[in-house]
């Protein structure tokens, strides 16, 4: 059984009060708070195991080498990847996906081809396309929606030409929750041979991935999201791919050998690792994946459909609500205004309730374009969030319009 109570334990913060009230944390779509196993286990490394990796034959490099490896492997089972080559460590799915653009680009592309993208994606999925085709002369392509808030397949079919060298696509809109198809994104793009990058920063906590079963060429996330460390993330590439591509950045640790009149680059995955890593950070992204998957991440959706459902037909009961993204394949986001409440106001207000929400454009202007509007509130759910949190975040908003 699946025991949120229990859960909630493992989060010291959630015992915070904010303005003297209990802290309902409801922005997990920015960044999830982190279990105690997590933070301890980073704190022990610290100051037992401290040492750069893969560069010394002393005691200490060879122990935290070998849980900077194990953390690699812990993500490869995570996400059901084939190898351990196939896992580039970051510290993003920002710094991923520039990745990607780069390496990408500087092999792949040339003047006059195309890259798609839908029309819900987060910035960091559309301004390292956009600066990859201005710097190559390619050209960027957007991928519709319905008003329902659904990626249009059918356009996306007509728009796949012998022009397009990557399709790049969410898993899951940070703005509407909408789970998209992307299996079925990768069939139709595979047809014309062209490889598909998954965002998976906002299904990777939510959801089972297995990128073999997607099979799709690309996959990011962040680790922060994961309910592990800020500042790590990974690259998930088929190996094919990523024996094609250039490195990203020259150093330390991608290199083979170095020579005045040359340089050759270390083998996969190094080939995208310049530098020292955040080996601390790895080791605490692994714990958190390691958490997350003794809970099961099935009854993780499970609980956070349920907890989403719940909160859906609460909030649809409140005068003058509009939600945004009425997608059938529905997940722990949800994007709402209330009347003429400015979302910033009804943010603020709700803040001194102890109520924590993100407001604004959600790093996703060119939807909210889409959608006609300047930003939304949006409330994101997590594992431990409960029904008690949703009916506190109900008559929080009812206050709020009260007022108005």
């Amino acid at each position: 059984m699946y025991d949120v109570k229990l859960v909630r334990e493992d989060f010291p913060i959630l015992s915070r009060e904010i303005y003297g009230k209990p802290l309902v944390y409801l922005d997990n779509g920015a960044t999830t708070q982190k279990p105690r196993q997590v933070v301890e286990a980073m704190v022990d490394e610290y100051y037992n195991v401290n040492a750069n990796v893969h560069r010394g034959v002393h005691f200490l490099s060879q122990q935290a080498t070998d849980l900077h490896e194990a953390s690699r492997e812990a993500v490869r089972q995570f996400i059901h990847a084939r190898s351990m080559s196939e896992i580039v460590f970051t510290r993003g799915t920002t710094e991923s996906i520039n990745l990607l653009a780069f390496s990408f680009g500087e092999a792949m592309v040339h003047a006059g081809d195309e890259v798609l993208v839908s029309v819900m994606e987060h910035h960091s999925n559309i301004v390292p396309w956009q600066m990859m085709c201005e710097r190559k002369g390619a050209q960027l392509r957007v991928i519709p929606m319905s008003d329902e808030g659904e990626l249009q397949l059918d356009a996306l079919e007509g728009m796949l030409n012998e022009r397009t060298r990557i399709v790049c696509c969410t898993q899951v809109s940070n703005v509407l929750g909408t789970v998209n198809p992307v299996k079925e994104v990768v069939k139709m793009a595979h047809k014309w041979g062209v490889p598909v990058l998954v965002d998976g920063a906002q299904s990777a906590p939510h959801m089972v991935v297995d990128v073999q079963d997607l099979d799709c060429d690309f996959f990011a996330f962040s680790g922060h999201k994961v309910y592990g460390p800020t500042g790590v993330g990974v690259l998930y590439g088929k190996e094919t791919w990523l024996e094609q591509l250039p490195p990203y950045q020259g150093g330390g640790e991608m290199i083979q050998k170095v020579t005045w009149e040359r340089t050759t680059y270390n083998q996969l995955p190094y080939k995208f690792e310049a530098g020292t890593p955040d080996y601390v950070a790895t080791h605490g992204l692994a714990k958190a994946l390691e958490y997350v998957s003794a809970l099961g991440m099935e009854n993780i959706e499970t609980h956070e459909q349920a907890l989403t459902r719940y909160a859906l037909k609460r909030l649809g009961e409140i005068e003058g609500m509009q939600i945004f993204g009425k997608a059938n394949e529905h997940d722990a986001v949800i994007s709402f205004l209330v009347g003429n409440i400015h979302h910033l106001d009804m943010g603020t207000l709700l803040d001194h309730l102890g109520i924590a929400v993100r407001t604004g454009h959600h790093c996703a202007e060119p939807l909210m374009r889409r959608l006609g509007i300047e930003g939304t509130v949006r409330a994101s759910f997590a594992l431990y969030n409960t029904t008690e949190e949703v009916d506190a975040l109900v008559e929080g908003i009812e206050q709020v319009r009260r007022m108005f």
